[in-house]
């Protein structure tokens, strides 16, 4: 195989697995674990994969920039809807739920609208919005709370606010997924707010499609070893599973498949 053809190929598959292992890249594309080091080096030095220990993953580092709601809600639409049916399962009348903000959150909430005898707190305008807007007989409790891009209200008022609460379950959003780093966000104000919510949670389950896997924010929210649930889809990459199984207290992987013929 040509090089170029080869490390065409190495971008590919980083883009698509989010992280690749130098092992898994040679086995797959038949050729030596040194020949693959040599290309990740000459792909890091193009900055079209970024090199880390043992293997490649899609360039950047911890960011602070946070993308707008409204840009985000129109990103992997398939895979968030499938990922909040999933998450609608676990939701039982008399419930006292937590959604934090997030597009995720914010389709699972649509989903919950339709619900009776449920209470939720959140600090997402967005999410409260959707309560309101289709006459929910849900019960929603808003944080106050400094709005951010994403729009999550966060803050000293908005974290006081839900301290003396005591939720069943909360369901999180989050910017990224990283094997070291964790449950991550741009944010540092989100960040402790969304801690916040996980300390007055009994379960907290995390909604995260594909392409989370691999993305660091600069502030780490929670480790994976910290939560009991992650809800994800099945374009998460196979080495992203073999972590997360071994990592979460549960993963579940849901098909896009009936989510896409919905649409």
């Amino acid at each position: 195989m040509l090089a170029d053809i080869r490390r065409s190929e190495i971008v590919a598959i980083v883009s698509r697995e989010r992280v690749a292992r130098v092992v898994d890249l040679a086995e797959a594309l038949g050729v030596s674990v040194v020949t693959v080091r040599r290309d990740i080096d000459s792909l890091d030095d193009a900055g079209l994969v970024q090199k880390i220990h043992g293997g490649a993953k899609v360039p950047g580092g911890a960011g602070t920039h946070e993308p707008g709601f409204e840009l985000k809600s129109t990103q992997n639409t398939h895979e968030k809807r499938a990922i909040g049916q999933a998450a609608l399962a676990l939701v039982q009348d008399g419930m006292a739920i937590g959604l934090s903000a997030g597009t995720t959150t914010w389709v699972l909430a649509k989903a919950l609208s339709s619900r009776k005898n449920l209470t939720v707190v959140t600090n997402s305008v967005k999410i409260a919005d959707v309560f309101q807007s289709a006459g929910s007989r849900v019960s929603v409790i808003l944080t106050g709370g400094e709005r951010t891009p994403s729009d999550a209200l966060v803050g000293p008022i908005a974290t006081a606010s839900v301290r003396s609460l005591h939720l069943d379950v909360l369901f999180l959003g989050v910017h990224g997924v990283d094997e070291n780093a964790g449950f991550t966000t741009p944010n540092l104000l989100e960040a402790e707010m969304d801690r916040a919510l996980i300390a007055a949670a009994r379960k907290v389950v995390v909604l995260a499609d594909h392409s989370k896997w691999g993305t660091v924010g600069i502030s780490t929210i929670a480790g994976l070893e910290d939560v009991d649930e992650l809800i994800s889809d099945d374009n998460l990459g196979l080495e992203a599973q073999r972590v997360l199984r071994e990592r979460v207290g549960k993963l579940r992987i849901v098909s896009t498949e009936t989510a896409s013929s919905e649409t």
